[in-house]
């Protein structure tokens, strides 16, 4: 079994390109006001995510890929 040494967190990159493009829809068709919105209930819920993880003692690092990965896997639980 091979390790993931330095290589940063593995998974679907799916889930960014999901959040980027409705990010771009938004600033494109409605307003860029929009796509600040997004970004800040983006940065949000990262932001509780690191908090609640740091808060149950996890490292820095480990609190940081997974507040990452935990909002982009609710963020496509729907699809």
């Amino acid at each position: 079994m091979s390790r993931n040494r330095g290589q940063g967190p593995r998974g679907s990159i799916l889930p960014i390109l999901v959040w980027t493009g409705v990010v771009c829809v938004a600033y494109f068709v409605y307003d860029p006001l929009v796509a600040m919105v997004l970004g800040g209930v983006f940065a949000l819920s990262f932001i509780v995510g690191f908090g609640l993880r740091r808060r149950a003692r996890h490292s820095v690092r480990c609190s940081a890929y997974g507040a990452l990965g935990g909002v982009l896997d609710k963020s496509m639980a729907r699809f």
